[in-house]
């Protein structure tokens, strides 16, 4: 094939395949792990270029122009005894960061008023802890959670560490709890670059009790912490086998005094690939971005949702800024895109069949229904 701008053969393969991959997912079919990995180490703009727009039809495909916005509170900062290398918060590390207790319900129903006037559907508690276990401190967090529920006007949700038994999970769905964040960070086998104190299985244990008592999944990872292309592959297919609704993709911003520290920044085009390979991985979820957006895409932001991102975490960070929600709220309204998310259920993640993507297969799953 030759390029109509100069005489030189371009090579048109990788866009014929890039097409053959999308058209599939774009008809309830699903990638390999190998094709995924193939997606992962695209490198020339223009085959890049042409995935993002291949993410964009899948985005569009499933989620339409429908943008869901969640924010957080920070419900107890600092002073945690985890070691996670990238986080400013834990008490290993010198970082200047807050240290405040558990939070009282003002500034909860605070955060609800102004997430409710800028349509943002969800407000998530996090606190900087191990894990919630019986006693007190769950009874409390239930309290501002079944708070939040009353008001009304956002979804409540929260991220509160490791649990340990499945009663904790089944008081959290009592109080009215929708959605609990508990990313996995990294593949299994980087894992143990990012933290010690616990295991990448205790993070899985954790999610099977709040599955088990009905409780949607919001989990995720860390990109930009000295991972490799296979790594990010490995973490998309682990979120795919947990069946997480909701998909954050944080990159690093690193912090002084934390191990990841002097870590390089990863490319502007590192990230949106990446970003695109998840949407080609996971058609139907929420793939959220959120921590270190503003500082690493800059002027590129807007380009995240060509890459197949639905979701936007804004207003601040735990510890970092984020730009002005009216700022996010332009962004969308310039592109097309609506705030005004509607499926708090997650039910537009729901498919019939096996996800082969065969018409007869999900003929007979509905048939069955």
């Amino acid at each position: 094939m030759l390029s109509t701008m100069t005489a030189t053969s371009v090579d048109a393969s990788s866009h014929y395949k890039l097409s053959a991959l999308g058209e599939r997912v774009l008809g309830g079919g699903q990638i390999t792990r190998a094709e995924a990995q193939w997606l992962f180490n695209l490198e020339t703009s223009a085959d890049i270029l042409d995935l993002l727009s291949w993410a964009n039809r899948i985005r569009e495909h499933f989620k339409g122009n429908k943008i869901h916005l969640c924010s957080i509170v920070n419900a107890k900062a600092g002073a945690c005894s985890e070691n996670c290398s990238f986080c400013a918060q834990s008490s290993h590390y010198q970082t200047g960061s807050p240290k405040y207790g558990f939070v009282d319900p003002e500034p909860v129903s605070e955060a609800a008023d102004e997430a409710n006037l800028n349509n943002v559907t969800a407000v998530g508690l996090v606190a900087a802890w191990k894990g919630l276990n019986e006693g007190p401190m769950l009874d409390e967090v239930c309290d501002r959670i079944r708070e939040l529920k009353a008001g009304g006007k956002t979804r409540p949700d929260a991220s509160l560490g490791i649990i340990k038994k499945q009663e904790v999970a089944n008081r959290l769905k009592e109080a009215g709890l929708e959605c609990y964040g508990h990313n996995l960070e990294s593949s299994r086998r980087f894992f143990p670059q990012t933290c010690t104190t616990h295991t990448f299985d205790d993070r899985l244990e954790t999610i099977g009790y709040l599955k088990k008592a009905g409780i949607k999944i919001c989990s995720g990872g860390i990109i930009g912490m000295g991972e490799t292309r296979e790594d990010r592959c490995d973490l998309a297919f682990e979120l795919k086998a947990i069946g997480a609704n909701v998909v954050p993709v944080n990159i690093l911003n690193p912090i002084p005094g934390t191990p990841f520290e002097k870590l390089a920044p990863l490319p502007v085009m590192e990230i949106l690939k990446t970003i695109a390979c998840f949407r080609f991985i996971l058609p139907r979820q929420e793939i959220m971005i959120a921590g270190g957006r503003t500082v690493n895409l800059r002027d590129a932001q807007s380009m995240i949702f060509m890459a197949g991102a639905s979701a936007l975490m804004v207003g601040n960070y735990l510890t970092t800024l984020n730009q002005p929600v009216e700022k996010d709220l332009q962004m969308l309204k310039d592109l097309g895109l609506d705030p005004n998310w509607d499926s708090h259920d997650f039910s537009d993640q729901e498919e019939a069949g096996c996800g082969c993507g065969e018409k007869s297969c999900e003929a007979d799953a509905v048939n069955s229904m």
